[in-house]
């Protein structure tokens, strides 16, 4: 009954492209013009920053020189794809048009070229928006993210376990240093969220990773708190070292 229903709706609502509004074969799917606009990040990359390298040399796990120069506190990121194109666009849509819906799918695909980290990580966190931009905003596009990958993946969400109690300025043109700087005191740990963190390898969930000082700030704070480990999985990443 469940397959003739999905059957009837799908004559009446014809499946579109979660990012154009084209036609597609399945609902929350991207269509084929819109997947050709995904650079997706696959081997050969940096096994800190996930940042793709340009030729494969043919050698195992490799480090950029951007992870080699300065290490990440968080252990290892991991990516959809790079930040332009539809990744761009889905990422804008999330956050600014309040199209929440693109969560599942999103999810989906960050669940998949997440495994790795996803499979050792014993509690998934998002990376927490500040409360006044909250109420601006009305969600959080993070917490939607990480609510949607665990699902899929069978893994416990800790959604107010990391609090921004610092209403940073934005980012955007900032540099690595400023966002440094901007992020530093920004985040604490739950004082009821601590003795579920302790001992335990954390997932941090965010939409982008730009110079990874989001990430660092927050995996700062979390190993203080005892964590026994932090990896940080974003749905776009912006590629670094010339890559």
């Amino acid at each position: 009954m469940r397959r003739l229903a999905s059957a009837a709706i799908g004559l009446v609502y014809p499946p579109t492209c979660v990012a154009c509004g084209g036609a597609t074969g399945q609902p929350h799917a991207l269509c084929s013009t819109c997947w050709r606009g995904l650079r997706l990040i696959e081997r050969p990359y940096c096994e800190r920053l996930g940042t793709p390298f340009a030729l494969d040399l043919g050698i195992g796990s490799l480090l950029s020189p951007g992870a080699i120069a300065e290490p990440p506190v968080f252990g290892r990121a991991r990516a959809v794809a790079i930040y332009d194109g539809t990744a761009r666009d889905l990422v804008h849509r999330l956050k600014y048009g309040d199209r929440l819906d693109l969560a599942r799918t999103m999810g989906r695909m960050m669940a998949s070229a997440g495994r790795e980290v996803l499979d050792e990580a014993e509690l998934i966190l998002p990376v927490p928006l500040h409360g006044l931009r909250l109420w601006r905003r009305r969600f959080n596009q993070s917490a939607l993210l990480a609510r949607a990958i665990g699902g899929i993946a069978g893994k416990p969400c800790e959604l107010h376990a990391l609090v921004r109690v610092k209403a940073t300025r934005p980012q955007v043109g900032l540099t690595r240093a400023q966002r440094a700087a901007n992020l530093q005191g920004a985040f604490r740990v739950a004082d009821r969220a601590r003795s579920r963190i302790a001992g335990r390898r954390l997932l941090l969930v965010d939409d982008v990773s730009t110079t990874g000082a989001t990430g660092n700030a927050a995996a700062r704070v979390l190993l203080r708190a005892g964590a026994a480990g932090v990896d940080l999985l974003t749905f776009a990443t912006v590629a670094r070292d010339g890559l």
